[in-house]
């Protein structure tokens, strides 16, 4: 979810919507090769977890908390106050910055500006700024500014490099761009997966983010109790899991319900989505901090719901995993979602920096669960380094964690809940729940003991 600036024009909050057709596949690689995909996968148009609602236009620098609720009636936040939210400092001054290890991050089309608008980001901070890879996965068509699916993207890829960095300024980042255009065929998720798949098997990444996904109910076949076409571009994941590559992917913003096929409106009941509701993905979902200006906490983290809510519940696609088997009783015969909570609210978003729309540089703030998952890619990569190794799949670790109440996993237990569209939701209350999952979490602690429970080398 992201607040734009004027000149965007205003959308509705949405999460990883996506219209999907079922086509003959193919794939281009960056080379230019044409390489075919598993049969039966459906050509899909995936478009930005990050959605347009204007409040400010070209703010020339980021605005103290004060001022913010002045002029918008919402906190705003900086990394370096989500550093000491999240309790990173100290992990920093021992040397665990994510060093050695490289964060991908998948975005269609990109962002023309992606390095400029770094540097100038990490310069307003202090902190260092990193080289960032871009792989381009296709034929990207030419940038247009005036394109609001390529502006949509952008904004997305600005926010996921952004936020990768603040938690894990020395790790790589690899940025895929990969060319969604619908008039040429070849659309969306099959794409992705297929880009995926190829830099899993060059040796290229540690953690990989995904900021968009798709209703489970909107897969061809899903009405009928078919779901090939969903499980049938696993083929990504399932690499991942082989080579351990830690895969992440946004919970949602529309709380315990999602967007129907037109990608407008929602569905009247509750729903999940993929690639979040993957047992081989660790969901990432959004908790609304409550911060000083120094960035600490004047009350406990609450669930997202503001512009967007916590994306969350049971996926009627795949059964539960043994990993979730001691939280049944919540989820009950199926995969429940999230896993893990970041910071998303918009009333408590990050500060962004971007000059891809020429008629509107400069600052804004961005929120939603397409911040969440980013910044959780910038802990696993800091708990790569820790471990001296790759973590891959982390969710036995995370839920054995949780069990056991090591103090790095904070529990997200205030009553408040993702209800969003007329949707009953879940609420946070002790223990796992699919508002926030296990929870939130405490770096000093967390990265270390997860560093040690995921044991993979």
């Amino acid at each position: 979810m992201h607040i734009a600036r004027t000149g965007r024009g205003v959308a509705a909050s949405a999460v990883a919507t996506a219209a999907l057709v079922a086509a003959a596949l193919a794939t281009t690689s960056s080379a230019g090769a044409t390489s075919a995909a598993p049969v039966g996968v459906p050509h899909t148009f995936a478009a930005p977890a990050v959605a347009g609602h204007t409040l400010v236009h070209g703010v020339a620098s980021p605005l103290p908390i004060a001022q913010c609720q002045s002029k918008w009636h919402i906190n705003c936040y900086t990394p370096l106050q989500y550093r000491t939210a999240y309790h990173l400092n100290p992990l920093y001054k021992k040397g665990i910055t994510g060093k050695g290890r490289t964060i991908v991050i998948v975005d269609s089309f990109g962002s023309p500006t992606v390095q400029h608008d770094l540097d100038v980001y990490s310069k307003q901070f202090g902190l260092p700024s990193t080289k960032v890879k871009v792989v381009k996965w296709g034929h990207l068509p030419k940038w247009d500014p005036k394109d609001a699916d390529m502006t949509g993207w952008a904004g997305e890829t600005t926010l996921d490099v952004e936020m990768a960095h603040a938690v894990a300024p020395g790790a790589k980042i690899v940025l895929v761009e990969t060319a969604v255009a619908e008039t040429e065929g070849t659309t969306g998720l099959p794409e992705m997966m297929s880009a995926e798949k190829h830099l899993i098997d060059q040796g290229v990444g540690d953690v990989i983010s995904q900021s968009f996904g798709a209703t489970e109910n909107t897969f061809p076949g899903f009405g009928k109790g078919d779901f090939s076409s969903l499980k049938n571009l696993r083929y990504a994941f399932q690499d991942a899991n082989r080579k351990h590559v830690t895969v992440l992917a946004s919970s949602g913003d529309g709380g315990a319900t999602d967007m129907q096929l037109d990608g407008k409106t929602y569905y009247k009941k509750r729903v999940n989505s993929w690639p979040s509701s993957d047992p081989l993905v660790t969901s990432i979902g959004g908790t609304q901090l409550h911060l000083d200006d120094k960035g600490e906490r004047v009350k406990p983290d609450s669930v997202y719901n503001d512009y967007g809510a916590s994306g969350g519940g049971q996926s009627h696609v795949f059964t539960r995993p043994s990993f979730q088997d001691g939280v049944k009783k919540v989820v009950g015969t199926r995969r429940g979602t999230p896993d893990i909570s970041m910071a998303a609210a918009v009333n408590g978003g990050a500060w962004v920096y971007s000059s891809y729309d020429p008629t509107a540089t400069g600052w804004d703030v961005s929120g939603g669960t397409s911040e969440a998952s980013p910044l959780f890619s910038g802990i696993v990569a800091l708990a790569d380094q820790a471990a001296g190794h790759r973590l891959g799949n982390i969710n036995q670790a995370l839920y054995t964690l949780a069990q056991h109440k090591a103090p790095g996993v904070v529990d997200v237990n205030d009553g408040t809940d993702n209800t969003y569209q007329g949707v009953k939701g879940y609420k946070a209350v002790k223990g796992y729940d699919m508002a926030t999952g296990v929870g939130t979490l405490d770096a000093l602690r967390f990265v270390p003991a997860l560093a040690k429970a995921a044991r993979h080398s």
